[in-house]
């Protein structure tokens, strides 16, 4: 509200300020006693006008948002999948959120009932171990994957060898639609790695590892003890259907496995299709229900050999006996997100590494579909600068894309390979998780921005997104904080390469300069900071802002939403190219005014944390580090790495074809020209950056006498999965390293 003293009596203001801030009609007329309705004295005025400045300081106060503690940021909950029901009155969504008594992320299962109760989501399993749902064709039942220790056809009282096999083992369960219990349709000693509905909704096929019958078990235990076999012990996959009917109704009778089930390791009743020496990392089932197309992977689940990942096809009802597999791809690409199309003709799939095109590259992922019959290979969304980050099928057969370019991800239509994409009308922020419905125009999505915590949306349609209803409200706590406001920045690298990033404030100081700095680096590098939502162990800018930090963000070269060029430009120099790049951020920032050239720190987890390793070698400016699961050097890096295959190409060649260049790219070998205390964080049992390369950089920061600590965490791999308290432990001592050393402060006493 504004005042003008020139033209309103001190009486008006009083009342006006009364009732437009406080809510309260207090005066009807003149400013007169209510006991005699005589003109009050001078004094009385005064007194009320300081009464009421008390009143409209206290009201202002009472609306100011409290800030963001790490408790708060820790109680964020995210979506791992959305699926909307083939008629699209309902959605399944997959929710994981901290459980801090029981030390786990709680895997849970919701149902949005269209029209439904004012409870709504509901709540459709208690296990806590739920994942990966999909509805069955005929929308009756929505199948998930569990790692729940009941199995099918089991008591959990029955004392059988197999159900400590079965025990943390992801099997295959139904539940109605309408709620109620779950069944277990599988209870094989192997766990379910994919699964597909049947076109009649009867049956579902599924894949696990050839399973070893008792004997065989046996037999390797005598002979091996408990020596491992790093690579003669794997074995691929078979695939198998199942008519979910009679699992139920052997659940329902709690009928045992006979002998011969017992002896094979099997689900009872399952029948086996057809089998593969690789591991089968995704399923689906054309409409029609003639084929089954199958994505591939490595049996050791590392990514070794790009041969090992293409797309297969089986052929269904073709007989009693197993179908051996047709491989409909050969190419130097690694394919995710499989769906057949309506038609059933054409199967869609992402490449997110390699090109289908030519020799492996990692430019952006891509979008392509196969004609199953002539094995002609269409790229969708062809001529789209930026990348296709996910993509749901409608159902008329046009595919609706979430797709990055810069800092915003949109949702973008194509009706066919060769028409031109259009960019549909949404809210600015990040799109992802997209579901869409069989029979129906309606969609549902996960959608954010830096100020708007990510929930689940349903819209009549993509036409209709920017009108779109929430169905979840999981993350309101942060709607009653106060949050950071960001903003997009640009400069120009040394070989005038244009760059972008964000640039995270502090709450209440946005556009303000002279900042502390905090260069939080992203990893992957195919990925990119924007207009989004995250909160976690990984992504803790809001918590580093509401700290006192302005968080530069840089999308250096390598990242996604700027171009094939770009992101191909990261090759051979692997870090020294984007450090250079980020650099470059941090001059513009500091020239500009931004930047507090002498309360600079920088940090990253990753690939984030291979360029904080290498950038504390080239240049003594930052104050403190925070860095985690980042290489130091490259050939140990490269054998124990479980995706050998982008790091040889990121080098421009494996470690014996250009050794010069793998020592260049190494921090190591200039980490005598760090002075920058550093803080490290690793997971024991992290396979893609091995744990060794945090040790080797302790180890070389001790001897350098540089500050440093090291915090292993138990039972994790590369990403902090297992335990929240890891994750929030990390952060915290992460923000405290950046007030100690960042910015001088001190220890402090651990949390905000």
């Amino acid at each position: 509200m504004s005042i003008d003293f020139r033209t309103q009596s001190l009486q008006d203001f009083v009342a006006k300020t009364f009732q437009s801030h406080a809510g309260i009609k207090l005066f009807q007329g003149p400013f007169l006693r209510q006991s005699d309705r005589k003109p009050t004295s001078q004094s009385d005025i005064i007194c009320f006008v300081c009464l009421s400045l008390f009143v409209l300081c206290g009201v202002g106060f009472a609306q100011q948002k409290p800030k963001l503690t790490i408790d708060d940021f820790f109680e964020s909950v995210s979506f791992d999948a959305v699926r909307v029901s083939p008629d699209g009155n309902s959605v399944v969504i997959a929710s994981e959120a901290p459980d801090w008594d029981k030390e786990i992320f709680r895997k849970d299962l919701w149902l949005y009932r269209n029209g439904g109760a004012a409870e709504n989501p509901i709540r459709l399993t208690q296990s806590e171990r739920d994942k990966q749902p999909e509805w069955s064709p005929d929308g009756q039942w929505i199948a998930f994957l569990s790692e729940r220790k009941k199995t099918a056809g089991k008591a959990e009282s029955d004392d059988d060898e197999s159900d400590g096999d079965n025990k943390d083992k992801a099997q295959l369960y139904v539940i109605s639609a309408s709620g109620g219990e779950a069944y277990a349709v599988t209870s094989g000693k192997e766990e379910v790695h994919a699964f597909a509905w049947a076109s009649d909704s009867r049956s579902i096929y599924y894949a696990t590892r050839q399973a070893w019958s008792k004997q065989q078990t046996e037999e390797h235990k005598k002979e091996w003890k408990d020596v491992a076999r790093y690579r003669g012990d794997e074995r691929g996959d078979v695939i198998l259907r199942i008519d979910v009917h009679e699992a139920l109704a052997r659940n329902a009778t709690s009928k045992a496995a006979t002998d011969a089930e017992k002896e094979s390791g099997a689900t009872p009743g399952a029948i086996t299709i057809a089998g593969s020496p690789l591991r089968v990392s995704e399923m689906s089932v054309a409409r029609d229900g003639k084929r089954l197309a199958f994505l591939s992977s490595s049996i050791s689940e590392r990514q070794e050999k790009i041969g090992e990942f293409d797309l297969y096809l089986v052929t269904l009802g073709a007989g009693s006996g197993e179908v051996a597999p047709v491989r409909l791809t050969r190419n130097e690409a690694v394919e995710v997100d499989l769906n057949w199309a309506p038609d059933n003709r054409h199967i869609l799939f992402r490449i997110n590494l390699g090109s289908l095109e030519k020799k492996y590259e990692d430019a952006q992922p891509r979008l392509y579909w196969i004609d199953a019959e002539g094995g002609t290979v269409e790229r969708w969304f062809a001529s789209f600068p930026g990348e296709v980050v996910h993509y749901a099928v409608l159902p008329d057969g046009a595919v609706l894309c979430a797709c990055r370019l810069g800092t915003e991800t949109q949702l973008y239509t194509q009706a066919a390979p060769k028409a031109a994409f259009v960019k549909r009308e949404g809210w600015a922020g990040t799109y992802e998780g997209l579901g869409t419905s069989r029979n129906s125009s309606r969609i549902a999505f996960v959608y954010s921005a830096t100020e708007r915590p990510s929930e689940v949306y349903v819209a009549d349609g993509f036409e209709k997104a920017a009108s779109a209803q929430a169905i979840t409200s999981f993350n309101r706590v942060f709607t009653e904080r106060d949050l950071p406001k960001a903003k997009p920045y640009q400069w120009t690298s040394p070989d005038g390469t244009r760059v972008e990033g964000m640039l995270m404030y502090p709450p209440g100081k946005f556009e303000a300069k002279n900042l502390p700095v905090f260069v939080l680096i992203h990893g992957g590098p195919q990925d990119a900071d924007g207009n989004h939502f995250e909160a976690d162990w990984y992504q803790w800018d809001r918590l580093a802002a509401t700290d006192g930090w302005l968080v530069f963000e840089p999308n250096y070269r390598g990242s996604t939403g700027y171009g094939d060029k770009f992101a191909l430009a990261i090759v051979p120099e692997m870090v020294s190219g984007p450090g250079r790049d980020i650099l470059a951020g941090v001059d513009a920032l500091v020239r500009d005014g931004i930047a507090d050239p002498n309360q600079l720190a920088i940090g990253g987890y990753s690939y984030g944390g291979y360029m904080t390793n290498w950038l504390i070698t080239q240049t003594t400016r930052f104050k403190a580090a925070v860095t985690g699961a980042g290489a130091v050097e490259n050939v140990a890096n490269w054998g124990n790495d479980d995706t050998t295959m982008d790091d040889a190409y990121f080098l421009g060649g494996l470690p014996w074809q250009v050794p010069n260049r793998y020592q260049s790219e190494a921090a190591i070998y200039q980490i005598d020209k760090v002075r920058t205390p550093t803080h490290m964080v690793a997971g024991e049992n992290d396979i893609r950056v091995a744990v060794l390369e945090d040790y080797l950089l302790d180890r070389a920061l001790h001897e350098l006498g540089i500050p440093s600590e090291l915090l292993t965490f138990p039972g994790e791999g590369h990403d902090l999965i297992k335990n929240p308290w890891h994750g929030k432990i990390k952060v915290r001592e992460e923000l405290q390293w950046l007030r100690k050393y960042g910015r001088g402060e001190g220890h402090g006493s651990g949390g905000q």
